[in-house]
């Protein structure tokens, strides 16, 4: 058992804890990672956070600067558009294999989570959650779901540009763009439907977009170079 006030942690929570500081900007773009602090902060041995930073690494989540420092990375505009291609292709083509007959519970669950989204007190990490859900259960409706993990294996650096638009722009506007795809999907009118859905995904991407304009320097502009300050990564 672990002593000392240490708790024992596996590894796997240490970088599912890490992953997710990154994906919702508790550790915003440019941050500096230090070993040392994360693993007092996280009760653990350097180990699993090194272990860690290597798979975030291979994800373009972090980067590491030799003799310098480790950093979460900018938002990469060419991950973005890759993850927005990946997931209108996977979404698309879900909308194409919906049964003649949509099971009941799930059409109640998607509906739930549209009245739950409805909520004027709905924070942000709330919002996104509810959004994540309902794309899965749409996956779901088509007999796919499975697939949702291949979306969200793509999508690290998109899901910091939505964010980042989260944070500008007031989820109610998404809310009603998934009140038609559902009623199109319920009404087995697929042609609007796929329409609903493209513009939907595609008004997301414009709005990361617009964000990356009114904050470039959360966004990699170009090959990163060697971090000036500890705290702040430089990019050309």
């Amino acid at each position: 058992m672990a002593s000392n006030g240490t708790r024992r942690t596996s590894r796997r929570e240490v970088y599912e804890t890490l992953r997710r500081e990154v994906l919702t900007l508790a550790l915003p773009p440019g941050s500096a990672l230090s070993e040392n602090e994360l693993a007092a902060r996280l009760g653990v041995s350097r180990t699993p956070i090194r272990e860690s930073l290597v798979l975030l690494v291979e994800e373009g989540l972090v980067q590491v600067f030799p003799k310098i420092g480790s950093f979460v990375s900018r938002v990469d505009p060419a991950r973005v558009a890759d993850a927005q291609f990946v997931r209108e292709a996977i979404e698309l083509a879900s909308l194409d294999r919906l049964p003649a007959e949509l099971p009941a519970d799930r059409v109640a669950a998607l509906r739930q989570n549209l009245a739950a989204q409805q909520r004027p007190e709905v924070t942000v990490d709330e919002f996104f959650e509810l959004d994540e859900a309902f794309h899965q259960g749409l996956l779901g409706l088509s007999g796919h779901g499975a697939a949702w993990s291949t979306v969200v294996s793509a999508k690290g650096h998109l899901d910091r540009a939505r964010r980042l638009g989260l944070a500008q722009s007031p989820p109610q506007e998404y809310t009603a763009q998934h009140v038609e795809i559902l009623e199109a999907v319920v009404a087995g009118d697929r042609d609007t439907a796929r329409a609903a859905m493209r513009d939907h995904l595609r008004a997301v991407f414009a709005d990361i977009e617009r964000i990356r304009e009114r904050s470039p320097e959360l966004f990699a502009s170009g090959a990163p170079t060697v971090p000036v300050r500890r705290s702040v990564v430089v990019w050309e």
